[in-house]
């Protein structure tokens, strides 16, 4: 079974999860990590993996920011055993992937990040236990039947307001009329998948989990 890597190693293989063994990737900050952060991947059915660029980039965001950045294939991606399960199990995933993060390195959650439908399964879990940070990109309100929850974390959602994956304008509304204030940022002339921005949503997930809570 995956054993916990040293700072500044990474790390790759199974652990145990709800629907057979999941599939993840571990990437440590140079120093001391004071933190983890696990990021979720877009939609299985649409060719979303842990490796997706945008989620590469934010895992590499949370490693500048001192945290250990946790990437994983939800069920039925890759190597991990399973089946897709309409968001629903994919959550719980999450949650083992949470869960089995926290006992290894004996840190703290600091972040729950996802791009995508990732960014819905990242935003449910947090419903159920709210991290320090929460990152959504490219958010789709549409998998919620009614308004989107708040959990009680410090959340950055980022938009391409180019968006033509999801209804970026509902989204972007939905998210705005929630209270406390989510940190909506928009990213001008952006598509879903945030081509030639990268670097820019890099340094704004630093930004975000630099602060202090």
């Amino acid at each position: 079974m995956l054993e916990w890597p040293q700072a500044g190693d990474s790390a790759s293989g199974q652990i145990d999860g709800p629907a057979g063994e999941l599939q993840i990737d571990i990437d440590m900050p140079e120093d001391t990590a004071r933190g983890v952060a696990v990021i979720c991947h877009p939609h299985p059915q649409h060719g979303g993996t842990k490796d997706n660029k945008v989620v590469f980039m934010i895992a590499r965001a949370a490693v500048m920011a001192g945290l250990a950045a946790v990437r994983f294939n939800f069920r039925g991606v890759g190597e991990s055993q399973g089946s897709y399960d309409e968001g629903v199990g994919e959550v719980d995933d999450a949650q083992a992937v949470r869960d089995w993060a926290l006992d290894a390195s004996g840190l703290p959650l600091a972040a729950l990040c996802g791009f995508s439908f990732g960014s819905a399964v990242a935003l449910r879990l947090a419903d159920r236990e709210a991290p320090p940070k929460l990152v959504t990109v490219g958010f789709p309100s549409s998998y919620f039947d009614k308004a989107p929850p708040r959990p009680s974390s410090e959340w950055l959602a980022v938009f391409g307001d180019a968006d033509d994956v999801i209804d970026v304008d509902t989204s972007i509304a939905a998210v705005r009329e929630l209270e406390p204030a989510v940190d909506v940022q928009i990213l001008e002339g952006a598509g879903h998948f945030l081509h030639g921005r990268l670097t820019d949503l890099r340094k704004r997930v630093v930004a975000h989990l630099n602060e202090s809570d």
